[in-house]
């Protein structure tokens, strides 16, 4: 082999290692990013629904014990039809 195809083969070699290396790098950060993404929508949806459980829920529990109502909005929550016959009633009391 002389030694222009040797060096040729040579700086070949050296581009295919940096290569390697450039898109071993690119993969990883792609799943560190897909893991973050994971993470992040996780917390996102996550924390209103541990507050829920943990502050709103009792509320709504004394609201439907004190009423004597069924909840029909979407997680137990009163909609305004309810909110609107808990008024009335307190009318009518006064």
């Amino acid at each position: 082999m002389d030694p222009e195809m040797k060096k040729l083969l040579e700086e070949t070699h050296a581009l295919v290692k940096d290569n390697h290396v450039m898109l071993r790098t690119i993969r990883r950060e792609h799943w560190y990013g897909i893991i973050i993404r994971v993470v992040f929508w996780a917390i996102l949806i996550g924390v209103p629904a541990y507050y829920y459980a943990q502050y709103l829920q009792p509320f709504v529990a004394k609201y439907q014990a004190t009423t004597g109502l069924n909840t029909t909005g979407p997680f137990g929550l009163p909609t305004s039809a309810d909110l609107q016959k808990l008024i009335n009633s307190f009318k009518v009391g006064q």
